[in-house]
């Protein structure tokens, strides 16, 4: 019987040419548990950092620091350290962090809790006017972001918060109405003023294609020549030239605190509204319509959803909300009717809008930044000397920098969205297969 010889180096049939391959595939038996722990918390990390509320902060940190250093170049005796500076260069440094600190610390003051209140009243008292001025900045700042998640630039608010103004102001001194029933009337003719001078805007364009950023801003201008009109008018003007009648008591929004302070049922109304805004954006089928079309119009449209009925509800409903703004606003703290009374809050919720990311949440934080700004500027003016436009140069500057992430981000070396991610189980499971066969 003859046998095949076998070759050389020819393992005993049934038993493996070599040792058993080991393979790093979390499929396969070996894993190393503390490679991919790591892997995950450098993920997380990564997207903290990545994330737009890092970026938002920043833009915030910076414009305080930009801030720093107009105070410290305005600041007298700055100015004198400076002429003798290559002699006695501590002079110069301790004077300007003198003035950058004494002129932040006032305006902390001012804004949050005042230490050097001879009374509790009038040391918590700052708190109490930022959530005031805040108020109709939450609600204004709501208003523009919902046209922003809408695919609507509505620049409008001035004009739709002096609607609200004037609608809240002739229902409260014209009907005679029990306590409750007369304030919620004023809050309603408040909204529709503001919803029906922004459906303007939204018909325009719905139907003729009209764009809502000059329509808007035309609005503003003929608002603001109105009630410049009306006020000395003889359904609305009073004994005073260019204010209106007073407001009845039974419209007037009730205060949270007694005199002297001037916080009311307003504040809680703008939180209550900013979650019904989170539920109608998050949660309901409007709100998923309207971020359809802000995403993509032509794709809503081929979907089924009416851009034109959109884009009208849209503008109706950010306009109801800054006309409540005008609303909370002289049935808060006014109680009359005049051609300033509205000031620049649709002008500074867009600003609110833009650093609040167009979120409820963020909006209402972004709010209270901007009416600590707005309470805390008067005290740094007052026992600093540091004008009042500071505010609005921090204001812009932050602007400036939520505009400009790529500037944030290089400044920080913060990460962009969206790199560095972590492979998913799947690649990972096939990158040493590939390397196996690449082996073999």
């Amino acid at each position: 019987m003859t046998t095949t010889p076998s070759s050389p180096g020819a393992a005993p049939e049934g038993e493996p040419l070599g040792p058993e391959p080991v393979s790093d595939s979390p499929l396969a038996g070996g894993s190393q548990p503390e490679a991919p722990q790591q892997t995950r918390t450098e993920s997380f990390l990564h997207q903290v950092m990545s994330s737009s509320w890092v970026l938002t902060l920043g833009a915030v940190v910076l414009a305080i620091l930009l801030g720093a250093v107009l105070i410290v170049a305005t600041d007298a005796e700055v100015q004198a350290t400076a002429s003798y500076f290559f002699a006695r260069p501590s002079d110069f440094f301790a004077a300007a962090w003198r003035a950058a600190s004494e002129a932040y610390i006032a305006l902390f003051q001012g804004a949050i809790y005042d230490s050097n209140a001879t009374s509790f009243v009038r040391a918590i008292r700052p708190i109490t006017e930022t959530l005031t001025i805040a108020t109709p900045l939450i609600l204004a700042g709501l208003s523009i972001g919902l046209g922003f998640r809408a695919g609507l630039f509505n620049i409008g608010g001035q004009g739709q918060v002096i609607l609200g103004a004037i609608g809240a102001t002739w229902l409260g001194f014209a009907l005679h109405l029990p306590v409750g029933l007369h304030l919620l009337v004023a809050l309603l003719g408040a909204a529709a003023g503001g919803a029906i001078w922004a459906g303007i805007a939204g018909v325009l364009k719905a139907r003729t294609g009209a764009h809502e950023v000059i329509v808007t801003i035309m609005l503003n201008n003929i608002a603001g020549f109105f009630v410049l009109w009306l006020v000395y008018t003889k359904y609305f003007a009073s004994k005073t030239p260019g204010v209106s009648k007073p407001i009845q008591s039974t419209a007037m929004l009730p205060k949270l605190l007694p005199d002297p302070f001037r916080l009311h049922l307003g504040f809680v109304l703008a939180l209550a509204i900013a979650v019904g805004v989170w539920w109608l954006m998050e949660r309901s089928s409007l709100g998923f319509k309207l971020r359809a079309v802000g995403s993509n119009a032509r794709a809503a449209r081929t979907a089924g959803i009416s851009v034109a009925a959109m884009t009208v509800a849209a503008m109706a409903i950010s306009g109801a909300l800054s006309g409540l703004a005008g609303g909370t606003l002289v049935l808060g703290t006014e109680g009359k009717l005049s051609a300033a009374v509205v000031g620049s809050i649709g002008f500074d919720a867009i600003t609110v809008a833009l650093l609040g990311r167009s979120k409820p949440l963020g909006t209402v934080l972004a709010g209270l930044l901007f009416g600590a700004l707005a309470a805390g500027g008067r005290l740094m003016q007052t026992r600093t000397g540091t004008p009042l436009d500071l505010v609005l140069v921090l204001q812009s500057f932050i602007v400036l920098f939520i505009a400009a992430p790529p500037l944030v981000r290089s400044i920080f070396r913060l990460p962009a969205p969206g790199s560095g991610k972590r492979p998913t189980r799947a690649k990972q499971a096939t990158v040493p297969t590939e390397q196996a066969g690449a082996a073999a």
